[in-house]
C-alpha cells in the first residue's frame, strides 16, 4: 500500500485530498494516515494541509524495491530484490538464495554492510545510507571456465553506467577494481557454484562508493560524490547499473565473448603497464600485453615468455 501511495502522489503535481487518494485506494481516511506516518519514518518528506491534502516534497535516497524497480524497464534483472537495512554480507544471502533456486536477476541490496567481502577474503567498508552494495545471481549457460569473464563484464557495465549517469570516466584494474584518477571507486567480487564441466549459479558481488564524504575514505580510495563534487542519486545509478549488466550479459550470451573483452581493453589502466601480480603460488613480473578470450591477463616477463595469470593481486610498476 505505502507503495501505491507514493506512486500516486508522484503522479501529482500539487495537493491532492486525503478522500481522493482513500478513495482511489479503497481504505480509509484512518488507515491512510497510518500509512503517510510510515512513509514519513522511511524518510519520504509528507506535508500535508488542511483542506489541501498531502504533497510529496523529497524522497529519501534509499535503496527501496519499488523505487528501484520503478522505470528499471529490464527483461529479468531487479525482477526479485531482497533489500535490508543491514546484514553481515549481500554474498552470504545471495549464495542461500541461488542455493534454494532463486531465479537469475534476483538482487540482494544492503544499506550496510558488517562484513562486507572483498577478493581474497578482505573486508569491503560498507557505510550506511553512502553506497550501493549488491550481489545479483546468474545462471549462465557455459562452462565453468569462462565465468571470470563475467567479472570483467560486470566491470565495462559498471564503468558504463557511470558514465552515462554521472558523467565521469572510469577505468578498470584488473582484474576487478574500477578506478578514478587511480583511486579505487568500486570492487568486484565473483562466487561460483558449479558442478565440473556445468555452472549452476554465479554470484556478482559490487561494491561502490557513491556518496562517501572524504574525511571516511580509506587510503587509496575515491568516491563518486568526490569525483563529481555534489551528491548521487543512487537509486538511479543502480537502476543504470542493472541495465547495463543485463544488457551486456544477454549480448555475450548471444555473441561470444569478444565484445565485452573489446569494450574492457577500452577502459583498461592495466594493459600496456610494467606489473607485478601477486597469487598463492607464485610472483610474476613483466608488461601487461593482452587479455585473452577466457579473461586471464597476459605478462610477458623480462625472459620474453608471455604467460596466463587468471587471479592474484596486480601493482602496477611506476
Amino acid at each position: 500500500m505505502n507503495e501505491r501511495i507514493i506512486e500516486f502522489l508522484k503522479k501529482k503535481d500539487g495537493y491532492v485530498s486525503g478522500d481522493a487518494i482513500a478513495q482511489r485506494l479503497g481504505i480509509t481516511r484512518q488507515g491512510l494516515w497510518k500509512h503517510i506516518q510510515e512513509l514519513k519514518e522511511l524518510g519520504y518528506d509528507i506535508v500535508a494541509v488542511p483542506h489541501l491534502g498531502y504533497k510529496i516534497e523529497s524522497i529519501p535516497d534509499r535503496l527501496f524495491p519499488f523505487e528501484v524497480t520503478r522505470d528499471l524497464d529490464t527483461k529479468f534483472t531487479g525482477k526479485k530484490i531482497h533489500y535490508y537495512e543491514a546484514v553481515p554480507s549481500t554474498m552470504d544471502l545471495a549464495m542461500e538464495l541461488g542455493m534454494k533456486g532463486s531465479p537469475e536477476g534476483t538482487v540482494v541490496l544492503a544499506e550496510t554492510q558488517t562484513k562486507g567481502k572483498g577478493r581474497l577474503g578482505r573486508i569491503w567498508f560498507s557505510p550506511k545510507y553512502k553506497g550501493i552494495y549488491l550481489s545479483l545471481i546468474l545462471r549462465p549457460k557455459f562452462s565453468p571456465q569462462r565465468t571470470p569473464l563475467l567479472t570483467l563484464l560486470s566491470a565495462v557495465s559498471i564503468c558504463e553506467a557511470i558514465k552515462e549517469h554521472c558523467g565521469i570516466d572510469s577505468q578498470i584494474k584488473w582484474p576487478n577494481d574500477i578506478l578514478i584518477h587511480n583511486k579505487k571507486v568500486a570492487g568486484i567480487l565473483t562466487e561460483l557454484n558449479a558442478e565440473m564441466d556445468e555452472v549452476n549459479f554465479v554470484i556478482i558481488g559490487i561494491g561502490l562508493n557513491v556518496n562517501n564524504e572524504k574525511k571516511s575514505l580509506i587510503s587509496g580510495s575515491t568516491s563518486l560524490r568526490e569525483a563529481r563534487e555534489e551528491e548521487i542519486s543512487r537509486v538511479a545509478l543502480l537502476q543504470e547499473i542493472l541495465r547495463r549488466i543485463e544488457a551486456n550479459y544477454i549480448h555475450f550470451e548471444q555473441k561470444g565473448p569478444k565484445v565485452i573483452i573489446d569494450k574492457w581493453r577500452e577502459y583498461s589502466v592495466t594493459l600496456g603497464k610494467r606489473v607485478k601480480v601477486y597469487s598463492h603460488r607464485e610472483h610474476i613480473e613483466g608488461q601487461a600485453v593482452n587479455i585473452d578470450i577466457d579473461g586471464g591477463l597476459m605478462v610477458r616477463k623480462d625472459s620474453g615468455l608471455t604467460v596466463k595469470v587468471m587471479a592474484g593481486d596486480v601493482v602496477h610498476c611506476r
